[in-house]
């Protein structure tokens, strides 16, 4: 594993044991676990994630978002299934393109806007209120009056349809 991970390495690995001394035993088993590259790291508080079974989420704007139960949500491009088939160890290092960047941005504009409202955050209000974030540039979602906007019609829809 050594080979593969270095420490301070931002991983995705799913918690097996808790021990008493606070160490943990982890596993990456399947290819969706492994090593973090390209994307963002927002954390917020773990209450506000919604408890799913599936955490990994391939959002139709062209991103990819986890949701961890501990509060730390990590937002990529989509990684195009059929060439990663490293097992997640490999770390890409080519550039970002630029639509992707603004993808990646406006998504984690929305999610501090869900999170500063105190809403759940789960797949369906992350896109939504993604949805509802396209009338504004993205440098102008951290506003108050907007992120309030943006929350209110992601409310909106989810309690018309809920």
């Amino acid at each position: 594993m050594r080979d593969y991970l270095a420490e301070g390495d931002l991983i995705s690995a799913e918690v097996q044991q808790v021990f008493s001394d606070g160490s943990l035993s982890l596993h990456t088993r399947s290819l969706k676990y492994g090593k973090l590259s390209q994307g963002t790291l927002i954390q917020v508080s773990p209450s506000l994630v919604k408890r799913r079974k599936t955490h990994f989420h391939n959002l139709p704007c062209g991103a990819s978002i986890i949701l961890g139960n501990n509060g730390y949500i990590w937002i990529s491009p989509t990684v195009n299934e059929d060439t990663d088939n490293t097992g997640g160890f490999v770390q890409n290092l080519e550039p970002v393109a630029s639509s992707d960047r603004d993808i990646i941005a406006r998504l984690r504009n929305c999610v501090l806007a869900l999170a500063e409202h105190k809403m759940l955050l789960f797949d369906t209000s992350v896109l939504y209120t993604y949805e509802a974030s396209s009338a504004y540039p993205v440098k102008d979602l951290l506003k108050p009056e907007i992120m309030a906007d943006i929350v209110n019609l992601t409310q909106m829809r989810l309690e018309a349809e809920g």
